[in-house]
């Protein structure tokens, strides 16, 4: 291949692949226009988000076996096919539950894009090259998740929200026919092991239901509703026996026994708690900037811009240390601290907040995922045979995915028991003995009798302010309790460093640099 056809091919994968990462984030600033327009709930707006994660988690471990099985030119090209006209689909969706069903199919067709564009890209460059291979494609991951807000917010504020979906067909459409003429089959091409369809079935219903479970569990009054019962029975069956089956088929579709690696699983479980701080963070603070502060999407959009620039240094950074000897695992403990800090910041926020104060905030989150994302992925492998590297580093990915799916039904789940008890408490203050109470109301009846209101109407008025007042309130608090719940997982969770023990691994770095 020419050195031309060479770096467009590199600019089609790459724009592939960040066109994926953009929708993880585009559509956080809409859901509320989505929710209004759809006649749907926010709750249940955020299948939206989750639906996706849920398929790229699924989607994830088998892109190997479905590459071996159709080609990678094949299968790629047919990805991007599917998530452009999925895209179209979400776009034209005439109900939330079509919605959700279309952008779960549109995170299957995206979940090839991120990993075989990896592939590609690192094929293309010499071994002594590898490091600007990392460095382009580690740029592109963090651009897209990043700028996806802020063209998000611009969209909805200048148009309609299908259009964050539509933006997807003419870069779809421009990959797809530019990996038609360049795109070929790998060097080495992947050997065809059986499919373990059954343990790919087991993982999907699994998933879906305990997602299901975490999702509507709230609304639904948890187990006094029938189907919340059995969709717990089974996702505890499906997933126990997954666990089993895994274990014990030859050629499973993923090997769960590399977690006998102590690093491995420590690093998993550190890796789940950064997707939900990941994923979490950048769900909750676009919803609550527009719901409670009154930010335009526009004005949400470039709230987060600044941090996507820090963050690309932040990456190289992290890249530098590494590269000097640093310890992965001191880099981590610096990505936690800074998830902690920008945690316990967003849990002091109130209703004067500025949006420069939050945009300085979020560029602590952006460096901790720059600081997070490939130490632990390499702290994940580092004890591995490297004949286990490559399924350790995809299981890492995945639990990052698992994390963000399962920590926005959290949230969502934690928000709404929260509001609750807030609502309540404040309610108590409400009374004809508190003094503050009676004089605020009589205030409120005053001000609408001036404006022409008869004295019942102008009470009802002051009631429906007091009860605004209220809601608006106890939102603000919940948000705070979310906040305050996030960043006391990664402060649980830290400790579990001690107990990793780490050795070089060649092999690991290389694999490491290849997939980031």
């Amino acid at each position: 291949m020419n050195n031309l056809k060479r770096i467009l091919l590199i600019i089609t994968v790459l724009m592939a692949a960040v066109m994926e990462l953009i929708d993880t984030t585009i559509v956080n600033v809409a859901l509320s226009h989505m929710s209004g327009n759809l006649g749907a709930t926010l709750e249940d707006t955020t299948w939206v988000v989750t639906a996706y994660a849920i398929a790229n988690v699924i989607i994830i471990p088998m892109t190997s076996f479905l590459t071996a099985i159709f080609g990678r030119r094949k299968y790629y090209i047919g990805s991007i096919i599917v998530f452009v006209v999925c895209s179209i689909m979400c776009g034209g969706a005439p109900d939330i539950w079509t919605l959700v069903a279309f952008r779960f199919l549109q995170g299957l067709g995206g979940g090839a894009l991120l990993s075989v564009s990896q592939a590609v890209i690192f094929e293309l460059f010499p071994k002594e090259k590898q490091g600007v291979a990392s460095a382009i494609f580690g740029i592109g991951v963090f651009i897209g998740p990043t700028i996806g807000p802020t063209m998000g917010g611009l969209i909805i504020d200048n148009y309609n929200w299908p259009l964050i979906f539509y933006i997807n067909i003419p870069i779809g459409i421009a990959a797809a026919v530019s990996c038609y003429f360049l795109l070929t089959e790998p060097l080495i091409k992947p050997k065809i092991n059986k499919v373990d369809w059954l343990g790919i079935i087991l993982l999907a219903i699994g998933i879906g239901s305990l997602q299901t479970v975490l999702e509507r569990g709230q609304t639904e009054d948890w187990f006094a509703t029938g189907y919340i019962i059995v969709l717990t029975v089974t996702a505890i069956v499906a997933l126990t026996a997954f666990i089993l089956w895994e274990l014990h088929v030859p050629h499973p579709v993923v090997n769960l026994r590399v977690f006998k690696s102590r690093s491995l699983s420590i690093a998993a479980i550190l890796t789940f708690i950064t997707g939900i701080g990941m994923f979490t963070s950048v769900f909750i603070t676009p919803v609550l900037a527009q719901r409670l502060l009154g930010f335009t999407p526009t004005e949400t959009g470039l709230m987060l811009l600044p941090s996507a620039v820090i963050a690309i240094f932040a990456l190289i950074a992290s890249g530098r240390l590494m590269a000097k000897g640093v310890s992965p695992i001191l880099i981590v403990v610096l990505g936690f601290i800074c998830f902690i800090y920008f945690n316990w910041s967003m849990s002091g926020i109130n209703f004067g907040i500025s949006a420069r104060a939050i945009s300085i905030n979020l560029i602590f989150r952006a460096t901790a995922m720059a600081f997070l994302t490939v130490p632990l992925t390499l702290l994940a492998v580092s004890s591995l045979a490297p004949a286990d590297i490559p399924q350790g580093a995809s299981l890492n990915n995945m639990m990052r995915q698992l994390g963000g799916a399962f920590g926005i039904s959290a949230v969502n789940t934690y928000y709404a028991q929260r509001i609750a008890v807030h609502r309540t408490d404040l309610l108590t203050h409400i009374n004809p003995y508190n003094p503050q109470a009676v004089e605020r109301l009589n205030s409120l009846t005053s001000y609408f009798q001036q404006k022409g209101s008869n004295i019942m109407e102008a009470r009802m008025k002051g009631i429906g302010v007091l009860e605004h007042t209220i809601s608006t309130q106890s939102s603000m608090l919940s948000y705070i309790d979310c906040y305050y719940f996030v960043g006391l997982l990664f402060v649980i969770t830290l400790p579990l460093l001690l107990f990793v023990k780490t050795k070089k691994n060649p092999a690991a770095a290389k694999m490491v640099i290849s997939d980031h």
